[in-house]
């Protein structure tokens, strides 16, 4: 068991290592209370995984998963009446969902923040239609960036699609706005990332070799007297590459503070995930998903 903040009302916190119906996993990891009280705690919504409240006890564990025991109860987040759910899907079958995932809404559950993200309301949609339903998100995308989010249905295809998660990606595109006007409409950007052990931010290290080998090429595809729009894409998907090679270039992403921004136009980060394309393990055929370009970039760049 690992200790977790208080804030979020978690109290324990198992992490699993090996598929197994839940009720039965809680019966071995709880061992200080009586089985009647674990059920009540799976009927009271107080049983969470990956930050998801699960009620049925045969529901299946995965590798990986997390369990959390929550103090209070937690409800479902349901849909304004009328609608089936709050996420703007972009494709669903059998193995897949995809959805345009808007910014500020956080992938995966943090230490920080497990209430709403992408996973609990993609759960939330699944399992509406079968309490036994559930998805695994395959990558993800930074809390402030939108676009292309990619979830599987089953374990199978989550394992198959994650163990050569870049060997079947094809492309990854984003819309990055930055900063100023760029004297090199397009180029590649190389670099070694890593991250600071003092602020936990990402950077480039000095010496190559020292860190993650990172690869971004853009193009300006749009500009304005302040700012530039650029078709970016990326060899390699390492945490903030983007955000930390639009500062190695010198025109950082708008509304990214983090990384030395000093402009918020759109009171967002200016970056958008519109192109995910990856080869399917199970039926190898290739598969390309597109966000739109936010309405907000658009305004924006027709800005004189």
């Amino acid at each position: 068991m690992k200790p977790i903040s208080k804030k979020n009302n978690i109290i324990k916190a198992f992490n699993v290592k090996a598929p197994a119906p839940l009720l039965e996993f809680l019966f071995a990891h709880i061992t200080n209370d009586s089985k009647n009280n674990i059920k009540k705690l799976l009927s009271r919504r107080q049983v969470l995984v990956n930050g998801a409240p699960i009620t049925q006890f045969d529901f299946m564990l995965a590798k990986e998963d997390v369990v959390e025991i929550s103090s209070v109860s937690v409800q479902r987040i349901d849909p304004p009446k009328g609608k089936k759910t709050y996420l703007d899907i972009i494709y669903e079958d059998e193995d897949f969902l995809v959805i345009n995932k808007p910014s500020g809404l956080l992938s995966v559950p943090s230490d920080v923040e497990k209430s709403v993200t992408a996973y609990r309301l993609m759960m939330d949609y699944v399992s509406a239609k079968d309490k036994h339903n559930r998805v695994y998100i395959l990558h993800r995308i930074d809390k402030e960036t939108s676009g292309v989010l990619v979830a599987c249905k089953s374990e199978v295809v989550r394992d198959k699609l994650q163990k050569n998660w870049n060997d079947n990606v094809l492309s990854r595109g984003y819309y990055a706005i930055v900063e100023g006007i760029l004297d090199n409409k397009e180029g590649d950007i190389q670099s070694w990332l890593r991250k600071a052990e003092s602020t936990n931010l990402m950077y480039s290290a000095k010496k190559p070799g020292d860190g993650k080998l990172s690869i971004t090429h853009y193009k300006v595809v749009k500009e304005n007297k302040d700012f530039s729009l650029l078709d970016v894409h990326i060899d390699s998907g390492r945490k903030n590459q983007i955000r930390v090679h639009m500062k190695d270039l010198g025109h950082n992403v708008i509304g990214d503070a983090t990384y030395g921004a000093t402009t918020d136009p759109i009171q967002r980060l200016g970056l958008h995930a519109y192109e995910l394309s990856f080869k399917n393990p199970i039926n190898k055929k290739v598969m390309t998903f597109k966000a739109k370009m936010p309405p907000e970039f658009i305004e924006l760049m027709n800005k004189n």
